[in-house]
């Protein structure tokens, strides 16, 4: 059977819809190592023990699913958010079930929630975690519990497109400088872990799907602006297998401290 030609690729990466982070299209074209923490898991756990939780940037609800259908208990109220709209629709209907509600905030917004609302905030890869938003909204002894994307996330991918980015671009998200932020907003950092792990893309169509799902690597990417780029990535593949990157993913364990 011959192979499918690079036209027929980017097509088919183009074609396939973006909402959500459900990365299951992927099996068998890309893959990428989990970090060692199992972070879905360990949400689960502190879903088990919470009173009130709230799960920030939730995006199409899966992650969240997941920790509600593998905690022992489900805490009494829970609540969601999330700014895109497909990913709105798509977190309301798998959330629904549990009787979770998802709330329409856009990511840069303050909480819509009053002072001391949740004693656990949870969030998986947000763009940007607003610290003091989280230690408003938390109870006096409340905790923090994430999994954010590194510094220089994928860079061997957005350099292949962008070019060398600057120092500043590359170490943004630095574990330690998010500590700083957290710290600085009033939150003891009690465990912060990272890990940098393996990526690899098989075919043209997934470089295209990830590029579309993951907007802000390459800003403004379209088959059509990147058509030369991509024709050689695909002929690189080809050649010589696949086109390896690095993922960085760090865990935020952080606690609002009582009032001395």
């Amino acid at each position: 059977m011959p192979h499918p030609t690079f036209e027929e690729l980017v097509a088919e990466g183009a074609a396939v819809p973006t909402e959500g982070w459900d990365f299951s299209w992927f099996e068998g074209r890309a893959t990428e190592a989990r970090p060692s923490w199992g972070y879905a898991l360990g949400l689960a756990g502190r879903l088990g023990a919470a009173t009130a939780a709230l799960d920030i940037q939730t995006g199409g609800g899966e992650v969240l699913d997941f920790a509600l259908a593998h905690t022992a208990r489900t805490p009494p109220r829970t609540t969601a958010t999330e700014g895109w709209p497909p990913n709105v629709d798509k977190a309301t209907a798998l959330l629904r079930p549990h009787g979770v509600p998802v709330v329409a905030s856009p990511e840069d917004a303050p909480l819509p929630f009053e002072d001391a609302a949740f004693d656990l905030v949870s969030s998986r890869h947000p763009v940007r975690p607003h610290w003091r938003e989280i230690a408003r909204v938390l109870t006096p002894g409340g905790t923090y519990f994430a999994q954010h994307v590194g510094p220089a996330s994928v860079f061997e991918l957005v350099e292949y497109f962008l070019g060398p980015q600057p120092a500043a671009v590359r170490g943004a998200r630095h574990p330690d400088l998010e500590r700083a932020d957290a710290e600085a907003a009033g939150l003891e950092v009690t465990a912060l872990r990272a890990e940098r792990l393996r990526m690899e893309f098989h075919d043209i169509a997934a470089v295209v799907h990830f590029l579309r799902k993951v907007v802000w690597l390459v800003p403004g990417f379209s088959t059509e602006g990147y058509e030369p780029r991509l024709r050689a990535l695909h002929e690189r593949i080809r050649a010589e297998g696949p086109f390896v990157a690095h993922s960085t993913r760090h865990l935020f364990d952080a606690r609002k401290p009582p009032p001395r």
